[in-house]
């Protein structure tokens, strides 16, 4: 089995603009999410090596040093399966989806030579 890394992305805009919205209103569909995401996962678990987690406040390292910055990975896991195109397969129609000009994005992981 191959091992992949996932992303699951959302622009940062579309969740500042979702944190506007009527707290009532955002917690149903969150609420609505979140099962819809734990049944997901159930039913998805044994292709998973690290369900992962959330991600917070991003630095970047440069020639230039470190500095804050931003991009729209929320979350991440790895999981196994046979081929790219059978992990990326595996994705559709989840949950993450909903949110609006949301992504995955499935990286297969090399080992490097040498390393452990």
């Amino acid at each position: 089995m191959k091992k992949f890394l996932v992303t699951y992305l959302a622009p940062a805009s579309v969740i500042d603009e979702w944190k506007k919205t009527d707290a009532e209103t955002r917690k149903a569909a969150e609420t609505k999410m979140q099962t819809e995401w734990q049944k997901w996962m159930s039913d998805h678990a044994k292709i998973f090596a690290d369900v992962g987690a959330g991600v917070g406040r991003t630095k970047v390292v440069n020639g230039r040093g470190v500095s804050d910055t931003k991009n729209d990975i929320m979350l991440y896991s790895v999981v196994e399966a046979e081929s790219h195109d059978a992990a990326a397969k595996s994705f559709e129609r989840h949950p993450h989806l909903q949110i609006p000009q949301s992504s995955i994005e499935i990286m297969e992981i090399h080992s490097l030579p040498g390393m452990k």
